[in-house]
């Protein structure tokens, strides 16, 4: 029952660190991987910070055997040891235990920096169990030790030591995160991204638990790191060289783009090194100089078509590009600085951009021509997807119940809330989902035989499908340019597919069209995969649902032993269950499993689909061959 009364003793204060164990999704995004690792970033930009102002040339990051701690150190300045004149403790001390405490305000000790806030070192102090801070400076060596931010005693003089610079040990706390295993192989990534946009900077990786040593330098910079964007997404270049551009200023602005064959618009940019997935002001001049560029070097030439528009979208189609950034006062939206908001930003980078590309484009000829030919094919193929799109859209719009696919059995409620659409294997199955399903939330539309695999075909040749055709007009929301995620009939699209390998083919080839043509969809969460049972195995009187066959050896492990009557079923197939089975163990929203589609690096999830089911067979093999031992059992 809430209080009556409301006064000053009901107000609560929280001091010190307390805020941030309280609420560390504040600080970190959430206290999931995602915010474990930010945990490691955190520490990483400070050395970055010190690199980046020409202090530092090596930073040292070691992921210790049990995997759940992290060392990261730098041959930089080293943290200040000495006495705060108005706090009267270690200028250590209080970067580590101090909210908005730090050397980067002024800017008079860094010229730009990715730690603005002052809030990364205590913030990762506060959520870990143990924390060691060593120093060297001044031909000494310097130690702190904390448990949950507080400190452990005082600032000891260690010893001796040789150069300066600062190391920093942390072990994440578990009851905070629910798991606190790092991946080795995000922190490798990040790592690599860091000695690209920070050229000449050596960065060391030791990985204790796997026993490797990665050593990452790049002299090129983010030259480089395109060159890689490509190779990762095996992508043809239209034109031989990169143009990259590298100027100083009171903004730096650093950036190197190449034109592929992709249809992918890969843009990576960073803010003093830290990266801004969200974009912000700086992607915003990128786009409007790099357009300018193009638009002017056409008309110069000639090169615009009649009757063709050639659109933003048209010129990034197929673009790799990194843009790097470096600004003295930086204003992040939020701890995890995911965006730039800082709106005098854009027309530095517009002003950097255009110029420079456009005389870029005039001094290079043949693969400004490249280029320009590659955007007005874009251009062609984008008015023949809109027509395309603009006929299905047209069917969505005016959608009522006799214009919607012939085999889609629709929700007889109006309201989306709640609603579901199933897109389920075959004819079969999609009959006993009709009648085993929940008529008012539950649409079934069952599909015929394998679905296009709509990876590397031009939407408008996707659209001729007709099963496709019927799914887009069946989730309403349109396509392309004509998408309106508003419009979507639906609260939930779930994918419906048997529980063997052709099934997982199917649900495959269904998540490649939705990560291409309907992104925003698995963004939103919208997204989700079923998980029907394979086996049912019947103990005595209690009945098992297993599914796949580690789930069917674990149930036998732990309820058959002792009993001598078990019965094993296999499904070979969604159709074969009884309506009552099938709602029992995969439409009932209390008792079925989902999974939620997401997307956490979208650039290793474009790789991957790529490889699975793009052209390139070599690619296929490879990643097959790579993972040979992690298949077994295999259906046939």
């Amino acid at each position: 029952m809430a209080n009556k009364t409301y006064s000053a003793e009901n107000i609560t204060v929280l001091e010190g660190l307390e805020p941030v164990r309280k609420r560390p999704g504040m600080y970190i995004g959430g206290v999931g991987s995602a915010g474990l690792h930010h945990l490691v970033w955190e520490v990483l930009d400070n050395s970055i910070d010190e690199a980046m102002n020409g202090h530092a040339s090596e930073i040292i990051v070691t992921l210790h055997k049990d995997g759940r701690s992290v060392t990261i150190g730098d041959n930089g300045r080293g943290i200040p040891v000495d006495i705060h004149p108005k706090l009267k403790r270690s200028a250590l001390e209080i970067i580590f235990t101090t909210l908005h405490a730090g050397g980067k305000f002024e800017g008079q000790n860094y010229k730009t920096s990715g730690g603005l806030h002052g809030v990364g070192a205590s913030v990762v102090n506060a959520l870990s169990t143990k924390l060691e801070a060593k120093v060297r400076r001044d031909g000494k060596e310097y130690a702190l030790s904390f448990s949950r931010g507080i400190p452990d005693g005082k600032l000891k003089k260690i010893g001796s030591a040789r150069g300066t610079g600062t190391s920093v040990y942390f072990h994440p706390d578990a009851t905070i995160f629910p798991k606190t295993d790092f991946n080795a192989e995000t922190i490798a990534q990040r790592l690599e991204v860091a000695s690209f946009l920070h050229r000449g900077v050596k960065i060391i990786f030791h990985d204790e638990k796997n026993g490797t040593k990665l050593s990452f330098h790049h002299e090129n910079g983010i030259t480089d790191y395109v060159e890689k964007l490509r190779a990762d997404r095996r992508a043809k270049a239209v034109h031989e060289s990169s143009f990259t551009l590298d100027k100083d200023g009171e903004v730096g602005v650093q950036a190197s783009m190449i034109w592929t064959e992709s249809t992918d618009d890969i843009t990576r940019s960073y803010v003093n090194g830290i990266p801004t997935g969200s974009g912000g002001a700086h992607e915003n001049g990128l786009r409007a100089g790099m357009g300018k560029a193009i638009r002017n070097y056409m008309e110069t030439h000639k090169l615009m078509p009649r009757g063709l528009t050639i659109t933003s979208d048209d010129i990034r189609e197929g673009l790799i590009c990194v843009l790097s950034v470096f600004v003295k006062e930086p204003q992040f939206q939020g701890q995890t600085k995911d965006r730039l908001n800082n709106p005098e930003v854009q027309p530095v980078v517009d002003g950097a951009v255009r110029p420079l590309l456009e005389q870029w484009l005039h001094n290079n000829r043949t693969p400004a021509e490249q280029i320009v030919t590659r955007i007005i094919i874009a251009a062609r193929a984008r008015e023949a997807s809109r027509a395309a799109s603009a006929s299905v859209s047209r069917k969505t719009a005016t959608s009522g119940r006799l214009t919607l696919p012939g085999k889609l059995s629709d929700c007889s409620q109006n309201d989306r809330k709640n609603s579901e659409l199933f897109i389920v294997e075959g004819d079969s199955a999609g009959g006993s989902a009709k009648q085993g399903r929940d008529r008012r939330k539950q649409a079934i539309l069952p599909l015929r035989g394998k679905v296009l695999n709509t990876e590397s075909l031009a939407l408008a040749k996707i659209l001729e499908n007709r099963e496709i055709s019927d799914l887009v007009t069946a989730l309403g929301c349109g396509i392309g340019s004509a998408f309106d995620i508003t419009k979507l009939r639906y609260e939930r699209v779930i994918l419906l597919a048997d529980a063997d390998s052709d099934g997982h083919h199917i649900t495959t080839l269904l998540l490649t069209f939705f990560f291409r043509h309907l992104k925003p969809l698995i963004e939103s969460g919208r997204i989700f995969v079923a998980v029907p049972p394979l086996f049912r195995i019947d103990i005595g009187n209690d009945t098992h649902w297993a599914a796949d066959e580690t789930a069917r050896e674990k149930i036998l492990a732990k309820h058959a032993a002792g009993r001598k009557k078990v019965e094993l079923t296999r499904f070979k197939g969604l159709g074969e269950m009884m309506p009552k089975t099938l709602w029992e163990t995969t439409l009932d929203p209390k008792k079925r499993r989902l999974l939620k589609v997401e997307i956490q690096d979208g650039l290793q999830t474009d790789r991957i689909i790529n490889d699975l089911m793009g052209k390139d067979s070599s690619a296929r093999f490879r990643f097959i061959m790579d993972r040979a031992d992690e298949a077994s059992d295999l259906d046939v």
